[in-house]
C-alpha cells in the first residue's frame, strides 16, 4: 500500500485537479487565484519508475468539460487507459478531503485514491525528477496558440510548511571572530537551549546549541565578527552567477537573523536597506538581488550542484493552497512570483549537530564560527 505525507499526496492532487479543471490558474503576489487569468491545459506529464513517461492527454483542448469527455493515458507512447474526465473531479475532491483531515500528521495511506491511481497507470506519489520540476504541463497560450510543455515545482500549504532552501553543511557561512577573549569564548561555547533533554551528563554534540544566545553574547562581549567565506565552493560559485557580492549580502542577513532576531525575508531586506552594508547608491538593489536569489533557488539552483544559471522548473511554481486551489506562478508573471517569494519566506535554524555550525572553533591562530542558511515558507 502506498503511504506518503501531505506534501507527497499533494503531487497526486495536482495531477487530478489539473485534469479535472483543464486550467492552470495564475495567482497574484498574495496567492489569490486570478479567476480571469489562466492557461488551458491539454496535457500533464509525469516521470515514474525506470524513467517511464506517463502522459495524460485531454480529448478536447478547451478547459470546459463536455459530457462524456475522456482523458487518454499513455506510458512511453503506448495508450494504456482511457478515463472520463469527470472522474478526476470526483477523485480530486475525495483526496482533498483526506488531505484536509487534521488528524493525519505524517505518512498515511489513502486506499481509494491508490485504487484510482492504478486505473490511470500512476504507480507512485512523487514523480521521478533529477531537477526541480515535479510535473510537466502542456499549456495553450490563448493569444498566440503556442503549446509549450513546461516543468513546474509543486509546493503545498496543506500540512507542514515546505522549505525553499534546505540546510546542509553546504549552506554554512564562515565568520572570523576578532578581539578574542578566551574566557568569553569558553562561556559562549557552553550556551545550550534549556530543555528536559539537556541533562548535565549529556554529551555536547547531543545538546541543542542556542546559536542566537551565542551570537548575542558574542556581540555583548565586544568581540567582533566579520564574514570570511562560504564553506562550499560550489555554492559560492552558484551565488556568484546571481551577483558577485551575493554571498556577502546573505552573510549580512544571517547576522541579522541569528544575532538581531530578524526572521522574515522581507524584514531582512528592509534591514539591508537601512544599513546599506554594500554602500549601494540605490538601496533598492538589495530587494532586487535578494528576489533573484530566492527565485534562483525556487527554479533550479541547488547549493551542492554546479549551476549554469538556467531555470530547471521552466514553467514556474504550482502551489496547493489551504483551500485546495491549485494556482501557479508562471514565469510570464515573474514579478508576482518574486513578490510572493519575498513576502512568504523566512530564515530558520536547522540542526546544529547535523550541519556543524554555531560553535566558535580554532583554525591556526584564528577563531571562527559557522552560521547556517535555511529558508522556509511561512
Amino acid at each position: 500500500m502506498l503511504t506518503g505525507n501531505k506534501g507527497e499526496w499533494s503531487e497526486i492532487y495536482v495531477l487530478f485537479k489539473l485534469l479535472a479543471e483543464g486550467k492552470l490558474y495564475a495567482a497574484d503576489e498574495h496567492l489569490r487565484k486570478l479567476e480571469n487569468l489562466f492557461f488551458p491545459v491539454f496535457k500533464v506529464v509525469r516521470s515514474e519508475a525506470q524513467s517511464s513517461v506517463h502522459e495524460y492527454i485531454s480529448e478536447n483542448s478547451v478547459p470546459e468539460c463536455t459530457p462524456g469527455e475522456k482523458v487518454r493515458i499513455y506510458v512511453d507512447g503506448k495508450e494504456v487507459a482511457c478515463v472520463l474526465r469527470d472522474k478526476f473531479r470526483i477523485e480530486s475532491a475525495v483526496l482533498l478531503n483526506e488531505l484536509s483531515d487534521s488528524r493525519k500528521k505524517k505518512s498515511f495511506p489513502v486506499e481509494r485514491t491508490e485504487t484510482f491511481m492504478k486505473k490511470i497507470a500512476c504507480g507512485q506519489l512523487k514523480a521521478k525528477s533529477k531537477d526541480k520540476a515535479d510535473i510537466k504541463v502542456g499549456l495553450i497560450d490563448i493569444h498566440t496558440g503556442y503549446r509549450p510543455e513546461v516543468g513546474f515545482s509543486i509546493k503545498s500549504q496543506i500540512g507542514g510548511l515546505p522549505t525553499l532552501l534546505n540546510a546542509s553543511k553546504t549552506t554554512n557561512f564562515i565568520y572570523k571572530v576578532g578581539g578574542v577573549k578566551e574566557d568569553v569564548v569558553r562561556e559562549i561555547n557552553s550556551l545550550y537551549k534549556a530543555d528536559k533533554a539537556d541533562k548535565a551528563d549529556k554529551a555536547d554534540d547531543e545538546k541543542h546549541i542556542d546559536v542566537k544566545a551565542r551570537l548575542k553574547r558574542l556581540k555583548d562581549s565586544g568581540m567582533g565578527i566579520s564574514y570570511f567565506g562560504i564553506e562550499n565552493r560550489v555554492f559560492n560559485d552558484n551565488l556568484a552567477l546571481i551577483d558577485s557580492r551575493m554571498d556577502r549580502i546573505l552573510a549580512e542577513t544571517l547576522l541579522y537573523y541569528y544575532r538581531d532576531g530578524c526572521t522574515h525575508c522581507s524584514e531582512l531586506v528592509k534591514r539591508l536597506e537601512e544599513e546599506n552594508p554594500m554602500e549601494y547608491g540605490n538601496i533598492k538593489a538589495y530587494e532586487y538581488k535578494f528576489k533573484k536569489f530566492l527565485t534562483a533557488v525556487a527554479l533550479g539552483m541547488r547549493p551542492s550542484v554546479e549551476w549554469d544559471g538556467r531555470d530547471e522548473a521552466s514553467g514556474g511554481y504550482i502551489i496547493v493552497t489551504h483551500a485546495g486551489d491549485v494556482v501557479a506562478y508562471h514565469l510570464y508573471n515573474r514579478n508576482y512570483f518574486e513578490d510572493y517569494l519575498l513576502n512568504n519566506t523566512k530564515y530558520e535554524t536547522a540542526s546544529t549537530s547535523r550541519h556543524g555550525f554555531g560553535t566558535i572553533y580554532e583554525n591556526g591562530d584564528d577563531k571562527f564560527i559557522k552560521l547556517n542558511l535555511q529558508v522556509r515558507f511561512v
